[in-house]
C-alpha cells in the first residue's frame, strides 16, 4: 500500500483579493513571480476557465527552461483554482518528469488546489495545495519551491 504526500502551504499576503487573483489568472502577472528565488518566468500563456489549459515556464539561472500546463478542473473567480500540472514540452505537449532530467517517482500529474481568503479589506490569506507525492522528499522539494515563488509573489502584490 502506498502513501501519499501532499504539500499544504498557505501565506497571507498584504493584498486585496482582486491583485492576488489576477497574480494567479492574468499572463503579464503570472510572468512578474512564477518560478523560485533566482528563475524567470518567460512565458505564461493564461487560459483560466473550467476546461481551459494555461502553459507556463520556469527558466533556471542557466537558462534551463521547464514548460508546465495547467488544465483547470474548477474556477471560482476571486475564490478558488484547481487545476492540473503536468510537465510539458515549449507546445504543451505532455512529458515525462524522467525526460526532463527530473527524479523517476515525481508524478506525472499533480492535482492542485488554490484557495483565496479575504483577510479584513486590504489583506488575502492564499494556500496553495499540492496532492499526491509518492514520498516526503518530493513534498520537501517542491514545498520548498512553492514557498520560493509565494515569496516573489508577496513582493509583486
Amino acid at each position: 500500500m502506498s502513501t501519499e504526500h501532499n504539500v499544504v502551504v498557505t501565506r497571507v499576503l498584504d493584498a486585496p483579493v482582486e491583485p492576488v487573483w489576477r497574480a494567479w489568472s492574468e499572463s503579464e502577472q503570472m510572468m512578474r513571480w512564477w518560478g523560485p528565488t533566482g528563475f524567470t518566468c518567460p512565458v505564461a500563456r493564461m487560459d483560466v476557465r473550467e476546461g481551459g489549459t494555461s502553459l507556463v515556464c520556469m527558466r533556471s539561472p542557466d537558462g534551463h527552461d521547464i514548460y508546465n500546463t495547467w488544465t483547470y478542473e474548477r474556477v471560482a473567480p476571486m475564490r478558488e483554482l484547481e487545476f492540473i500540472q503536468r510537465f510539458a514540452d515549449s507546445d504543451g505537449n505532455p512529458l515525462a518528469p524522467a525526460a526532463l532530467g527530473l527524479p523517476p517517482d515525481i508524478p506525472a500529474e499533480v492535482r492542485h488546489v488554490v484557495v483565496f481568503r479575504p483577510v479584513g479589506e486590504a489583506r488575502t490569506e492564499l494556500t496553495v495545495t499540492e496532492y499526491g507525492y509518492p514520498s516526503a522528499q518530493i513534498v520537501e522539494l517542491s514545498k520548498a519551491g512553492m514557498e520560493q515563488c509565494l515569496d516573489k509573489l508577496a513582493a509583486v502584490v
